[in-house]
C-alpha cells in the first residue's frame, strides 16, 4: 500500500518548521506534499487532495515508485531558465537520490500547494524560483529520506544510525542493501519525521556541482511537449482578428467568404476581435483573411511613439512624486563645483519570445481544462474563471513547456487565456479548441515594455565625489488599474517603475528620485528585469559621464562611492580583473564597465567592443562577473548570464516597437530585428563564491550590458549615448 503524507511549512518564521501529520493509504510508492502556511487542516485530507484508490496522486513534491524512479513535481514553469533542473538538484541533494533516477513533471494548478511563497500566488516571476523553493525543496527531500531511514531500519533490525544513504541506495555495514523504490511501500508507514536535519553545505554532493544533464532536454529531442505539440480529439484551430489599431472595437463583419473556405467551421465575435475556427491552422489563417471587418475607430489611439515622447519630455519639467528623498539637493546643488545633466530615451520594447502565445481550451459541464506554458495560473485562473462566470476551482490549468516568456506569459490580464476560454464559451460546438496567434499577433497586439523618459542631473565637488543627485523617471505605470494596484502603487509610485533607481549601488548624501506616471492606451506589462531594464541604462552610463568630468576612471569612481554592501566590490573587482580592465586596450579596442543589482544578484560587466574597418563598432566580448549567493548549478548560471546578455543586446543595439497612429510598426523580424548568432559576442562569466542564500539569475544580466556598451563607446567618443536603441550596424 501506498501512503500519502502532507507536510505543512510554516513560512512566517523560517526557523520554526512545524510538520502536520496525515496518512491516507493508496496505490504504490511514496508521496510528500507541502502547503501554504495559511492552509486550513481541512486541505490536508485525501478528499481535498483529489486522490482514490484508483488513481496514482500528482499533487506532490516528490513520489517513489517501484520502479525505483524518483518523481519531483515542479511548481515553477521552465521555459528555458532550468527550474525543472535547479529545484530537482535542491530535493535530490537532501534525499541523496541518484541524478539518473529523478524524473520531473509540473505541478497542477494549486496555490494552496504550490505557492511562490514570497508572493502567495502560484507563479513564476521575479527571479524567484529557486530563492523560494530553496529551504522547502531540502525539507521535502530530507524528510522522504528520513522515512526510507526508518524503514530499512525497521525492516532490518539494525539502528537507523548506522545506515547510510547514497546514490538511492541504502545499506548497511552488515551487507544489507535496498534501492529506493524497494523500500517505498514500508517507508510509507513510518510515522512522519517531527524535525529534519538538512546537511551541511560541505557534504553537498549535487548542489553547487557542475556537469549534471539537465532535466528539460526532452527540448532538444522533440519530446518535450509545447501547446502546439498538444493534440485531441476533435481539436479545433483558433485565430483572432485584432483590431489594426490600440482602442479600437469590431463595428460590424462579414463571415460568408470566410465561412465558403475549406475547412473553415465557425466565426464568433469575442470581446478582443473576431474569431475563426477550422480543422487545421491555415485554413484558420485563410478564414481570417477572408473576414470583411469594419473598425470602430472613434476611441482609437491616435497618435503614436514620437508624440507620447514629446509629453514625456514635456512632463519631465515639472515635479513628479517622491520615490525617493536623502538629505537637502538644493544644498548639495549649491555647494557643488560641477553640474553635469542627461538625458535618455527608452522605447517601447516586445518580449519576442520563439513561441507566440496560444492555449488550448475544452469547455464542459464541470468547468475549463487549459493545457499552455502558464507562468500565472493562480493569476489565470481568477482571470478566466471571472471571465467565464464561474469559480476560480472550476479552471484546472495544465502547464506546458513554453518557449520562452520573459514575462509575457504572466500576463496581468491574462489576455490570451481569457481569449481562449472565451472562444471555447462562445462556440457552438463542445469540442476542445487550440487558439494559436501568430508572429504579428503577438507584435501587434502589446503588452510592451512601457517607454520611458529619464532626466538626470548631479553635482560634484573639487575631488571628484557626487554631492548631489537628481533623477526623474517619465512612463506609463505597468500595475495601475490592476489587482496588484493596491501592493504596488504607494503615494502615486508604482514600484515597478523605479525599481533599479532607487537601490543604488551609491552612497550618495543627496538624492531625490521622482516618477511622473503617464497615461497612453497601449497595453504595457514587466518585461525581463522589469524597471532595471531602464533605470540601470540611466545610472550607470551617467555615472560614467560624471567620471569624465571628474577626470577619473570609471572603475575607481564607482568604488569610491559604493556603500557599505561589499558583495558590489566583489563583483566589480572580479571582472575588472577578468576582463583586463587597466590593460589590454590593443587594435582598436574600447571597454566599457556596469554594475547593478537586481532581484537579489549583483552583476557586473565588462563590454569589450572593437572598431570595424568601416568605422564602425561591434561587441567581441563580454565578462561578466555575477553574485547570486549559494550556487545550485553552475552551468545553468553561466546559461543564464550568456542568455540574459544576449538578450539585452537586441535593444541595446537594434529591437525597438514603435507606433505611429496607434499601429505597431514593426511586426515581425524583418522589421523587429534581434541579435543573430554571427553577432552573439563570446561570453566569460565568473560566479563569486558565497554562502549567501540562493537568489535567482534569469534577469539580472539583462539590464547591465547595454549600459557597459554605451560606456565603451562614450570612452572612446565622449558622446553620450542617450538613446536606444543605438542602432549600430552589427
Amino acid at each position: 500500500m501506498q501512503v500519502l503524507r502532507a507536510l505543512k511549512l510554516y513560512k512566517s518564521d523560517l526557523s520554526r518548521r512545524d510538520f502536520i501529520k496525515k496518512t491516507v493509504k493508496l496505490g504504490a510508492g511514496l508521496t510528500l506534499a507541502v502547503s501554504l502556511p495559511s492552509a486550513p487542516e481541512a486541505l490536508l485530507n485525501p478528499a481535498f487532495l483529489g486522490v482514490s484508490s484508483a488513481e496514482n496522486p500528482i499533487n506532490a513534491f516528490v513520489s517513489i515508485g517501484l520502479d525505483n524512479s524518483v518523481k519531483v513535481i515542479i511548481k515553477h514553469i521552465d521555459f528555458g531558465q532550468g527550474t525543472f533542473t535547479g529545484l530537482a538538484t535542491i530535493l535530490a541533494e537532501e534525499m541523496d537520490a541518484a541524478w539518473d533516477q529523478i524524473v520531473c513533471e509540473f505541478a497542477p494548478s494549486d496555490k494552496t500547494r504550490y505557492a511562490n511563497l514570497l508572493s502567495g500566488a502560484q507563479m513564476t516571476g521575479g527571479s524567484t524560483a529557486i530563492a523560494n523553493s530553496y529551504i522547502q525543496m531540502r525539507e521535502a527531500g530530507a524528510s522522504a529520506r528520513q522515512m526510507l531511514i526508518d524503514a530499512a531500519a525497521a525492516k532490518w533490525d539494525v539502528p537507523r544510525e548506522q545506515i547510510i544513504v547514497k546514490q538511492g541506495i541504502l545499506s548497511h555495514s552488515n551487507g544489507l542493501n535496498a534501492t529506493f523504490g524497494e523500500l517505498s511501500q514500508l517507508a510509507a508507514m513510518q510515522p512522519l519525521p517531527e524535525k529534519v536535519s538538512l546537511k551541511d553545505s560541505g557534504n553537498f554532493s549535487l548542489i553547487g556541482k557542475a556537469g549534471l544533464s539537465r532535466k528539460d532536454l526532452g527540448k532538444s529531442d522533440g519530446t518535450a511537449i509545447f501547446t502546439q505539440d498538444f493534440k485531441m480529439d476533435g481539436l479545433m484551430t483558433a485565430v483572432v482578428a485584432h483590431p489594426p489599431r490600440f482602442g479600437a472595437t469590431v463595428a460590424s463583419f462579414d463571415t460568408k467568404r470566410a465561412l465558403g473556405l475549406p475547412g473553415v467551421i465557425e466565426v464568433v465575435e469575442i470581446p478582443s476581435g473576431v474569431a475563426v475556427l477550422a480543422d487545421t491552422f491555415w485554413s484558420a489563417i485563410g478564414g481570417r483573411d477572408a473576414l470583411d471587418i469594419d473598425w470602430d475607430t472613434s476611441s482609437a489611439m491616435e497618435d503614436g511613439s514620437v508624440e507620447l515622447m514629446r509629453r514625456y519630455k514635456e512632463a519631465a519639467r515639472g515635479d513628479g512624486a517622491i520615490a525617493k528623498k536623502i538629505g537637502d539637493n538644493l544644498r548639495g546643488f549649491a555647494e557643488a563645483d560641477i553640474i553635469v545633466e542627461a538625458e535618455y530615451e527608452f522605447p517601447f520594447l516586445a518580449h519576442a519570445s520563439m513561441e507566440p502565445m496560444n492555449c488550448v481550451a475544452r469547455l464542459s459541464s464541470e468547468g475549463i481544462e487549459m493545457w499552455y506554458g502558464c507562468q500565472g495560473p493562480t493569476m489565470d485562473q481568477y482571470a478566466v474563471a471571472s471571465a467565464l462566470d464561474i469559480q476560480p476551482d472550476k479552471v484546472k490549468i495544465n502547464t506546458l513547456f513554453a518557449g520562452g516568456s520573459f514575462g509575457r506569459r504572466a500576463n496581468k490580464d491574462s489576455d490570451f487565456a481569457v481569449e481562449a476560454a472565451l472562444i471555447a464559451k462562445t462556440v457552438k460546438s463542445d469540442s476542445p479548441i487550440k487558439l494559436v496567434w501568430t508572429r504579428e499577433d503577438d507584435m501587434r497586439s502589446g503588452y510592451f515594455r512601457p517607454m520611458y523618459f529619464h532626466k538626470m542631473r548631479a553635482g560634484l565637488n573639487a575631488q571628484g565625489k557626487i554631492v548631489a543627485w537628481e533623477h526623474k523617471i517619465i512612463g506609463q505605470s505597468i500595475t495601475s488599474g490592476t489587482a496588484f494596484e493596491a501592493k504596488a502603487i504607494k503615494n502615486g509610485v508604482d514600484r515597478s517603475s523605479v525599481e533599479g533607481a532607487l537601490e543604488l549601488p551609491y552612497d550618495f548624501e543627496n538624492v531625490s528620485v521622482q516618477l511622473k506616471t503617464m497615461e497612453a492606451q497601449v497595453p504595457v506589462l514587466w518585461w525581463r528585469s522589469v524597471g532595471s531594464s531602464h533605470t540601470a541604462h540611466a545610472v550607470e552610463t551617467f555615472m560614467d559621464q560624471l567620471s569624465h568630468a571628474a577626470g577619473l576612471d570609471p572603475l575607481q569612481f564607482r568604488l569610491m562611492h559604493l556603500g557599505d554592501d561589499q558583495r558590489f566590490a566583489g563583483v566589480l573587482d572580479l571582472v575588472a580583473d577578468k576582463a583586463d580592465w587597466n590593460n589590454d586596450r590593443s587594435g582598436g579596442r574600447i571597454k566599457g564597465i556596469a554594475v547593478h543589482k537586481s532581484f537579489g544578484t549583483y552583476v557586473a560587466q565588462v563590454a569589450d567592443m572593437e572598431e570595424t574597418k568601416a568605422g564602425k563598432y561591434c561587441v567581441k566580448k563580454v565578462v561578466c562577473a555575477v553574485d547570486c549567493g549559494l550556487v545550485i548549478n553552475p552551468d545553468i548560471v553561466k546559461a543564464q548570464m550568456e542568455g540574459g546578455i544576449g538578450f539585452g543586446l537586441s535593444p541595446t543595439l537594434m529591437s525597438a516597437v514603435t507606433i505611429e497612429k496607434g499601429r505597431v510598426v514593426e511586426t515581425n523580424f524583418d522589421s523587429h530585428r534581434v541579435l543573430r548568432m554571427k553577432d552573439m559576442p563570446n561570453i566569460e562569466t565568473h560566479i563569486v563564491s558565497s554562502s549567501e542564500p540562493p537568489t535567482g539569475v534569469g534577469e539580472p544580466a539583462t539590464p547591465v550590458i547595454s549600459p557597459a556598451v554605451a560606456n565603451a563607446l562614450f570612452a572612446k567618443t565622449q558622446v553620450v549615448q542617450s538613446r536606444l536603441p543605438l542602432n549600430l550596424d552589427v
